[in-house]
């Protein structure tokens, strides 16, 4: 299984003096499995709270640290106003989104995927082998325009559902499905496949059709911190921790 690892390994990012900052309260949301949300117990759980939690450790500030969850609407005053100085929940880097923060390196990408059946009649190997074929894919949304755009050869058939989509593949009504390669892999791994499916090919990832990935955004003012999270995730990949973390939340890989 591919892990993913945006870090060279022979860089250094030094560590900036966090001792002004007398606490680092991270926000986030509830909604947003398996990153954020409310457990069973209705704890805060997530690869998100684990990983700000893994940041806060490794730069020895654990103590300081704050997990607090909002809604997504109040996630950024939050941050503009000074009442949490990291926001963690996937907020997209554009270049409105720069002129108000600042960002981290990205830590994760979410690529787009096929999938297909696992039988004999679904094509296999590489994507090459959908030319000409019925390819499953949800409409008005950025995999569709990334689909036409870079595979010309395929046949898109649009649906407003996912469910609708995936029951199409399973009927063979269809030849593949494309799309968030997240969602796709907790699809795969769920009991209403019935086993039928797996990736095919890829993964895919474009900028300009699924952003730069996911990053942690601060004040601008606030670049020392922004400093010290990257230095503290270029370590927790040179150490195995976010690898760690990845497999914990995304056992069955989006890569």
């Amino acid at each position: 299984m591919l892990v993913p690892n945006y870090t060279d390994p022979r860089e250094r990012i030094p560590a900036p003096d966090l001792t002004p900052y007398g606490r680092i309260r991270f926000v986030t949301t509830v909604d947003f499995p398996p990153f954020s949300f409310l457990d069973q117990t209705g704890h805060l759980a997530g690869f998100h709270v684990d990983l700000a939690r893994a940041i806060c450790d490794e730069l020895d500030v654990l103590p300081r640290c704050q997990i607090q969850a909002l809604p997504w609407g109040e996630l950024e005053g939050a941050l503009e106003n000074g009442q949490a100085e990291a926001l963690i929940s996937g907020l997209a880097i554009t270049a409105e989104s720069r002129e108000k923060f600042r960002f981290t390196r990205p830590y994760l990408a979410l690529p787009a995927r096929f999938a297909a059946k696992k039988d004999g009649s679904s094509p296999q190997g590489s994507a090459k082998a959908l030319a000409g074929k019925r390819v499953g894919v949800l409409g008005g949304t950025a995999h569709e325009a990334m689909l036409r755009d870079w595979f010309s050869d395929l046949q898109p058939v649009t649906f407003s559902r996912s469910e609708w989509m995936f029951e199409a593949l399973k009927d063979n009504t269809i030849d593949a499905v494309f799309g968030d390669g997240l969602q796709l892999s907790f699809w795969l791994s769920s009991q209403s496949t019935e086993s039928c499916c797996r990736f095919l090919d890829g993964p895919y990832f474009s900028q300009a059709h699924l952003g730069e990935g996911l990053a942690i955004a601060v004040q601008p003012r606030k670049a020392p911190l922004s400093q010290a999270f990257d230095h503290a995730l270029s370590a927790l990949n040179r150490n195995g921790r976010f690898t760690e973390l990845y497999l914990r939340w995304f056992p069955n890989g989006l890569y």
